[in-house]
């Protein structure tokens, strides 16, 4: 995809989690950028995606990630959660973007920019991937850190995701502060509910 400006590839990661913010990055690349790993984050290990990103952030024209968290996303819900993270991080580009490439198939406009989404974006184009790397790995960092506070839910592993032992330790000793309280925390048969 070329629009004949800098164009900014969008993607977040960690929507689909149970607890922690969702991010999401905005990534300029210079036209001739090309690494043989670069690809959707999901495709690629996670060696592989920290070996990329300081690459990325070296030789991107710019760079930014975007942060919202659980109370945010309980409060909009994780469609315009994700949403805001993109449109976070592209204001926190140092060069403005002429133009706007989105993961998936939904968006909301920034400013006047023009933007398209593209469904299964990361796996497409350079700059759609850069961002999925970035996005992925900064959460991923967070829920480490998230993980020393709280180990029980194993995010050092799951990352937050909704694995059996994470709900399994949901059941056990309940939610954290950085569980999403309006996601199913708990499969059908066994919801939890807060005495609110």
């Amino acid at each position: 995809m070329t629009w004949g400006v800098l164009e900014a590839g969008c993607d977040e990661a960690g929507r689909g989690c149970l607890a922690g913010p969702v991010y999401a990055a905005a990534v300029i690349l210079p036209d001739d950028f090309s690494h043989p790993l670069l690809n959707d984050s999901k495709q690629l290990t996670e060696k592989q995606r920290y070996q990329l990103r300081p690459i990325i952030e070296q030789q991107a024209v710019a760079w930014a990630v975007g942060i919202v968290d659980e109370k945010e996303i309980d409060g909009i819900n994780i469609l315009n959660a994700s949403i805001l993270a993109m449109h976070r991080a592209l204001d926190g580009l140092a060069v403005k973007p002429g133009a706007i490439v989105v993961d998936g198939n939904r968006f909301k406009p920034w400013g006047d920019t023009p933007w398209l989404t593209v469904v299964k974006g990361d796996g497409k184009l350079a700059n759609i991937a850069a961002a999925s790397i970035l996005a992925k790995t900064y959460r991923d960092d967070a829920m480490m850190k998230l993980h020393e506070e709280f180990p029980a839910y194993d995010w050092n592993v799951n990352k937050g995701y909704p694995t059996r032992a994470h709900r399994e330790a949901i059941e056990r000793v309940g939610p954290s502060k950085y569980h999403r309280m309006s996601f199913k925390l708990l499969d059908e048969t066994r919801q939890y509910t807060l005495d609110l």
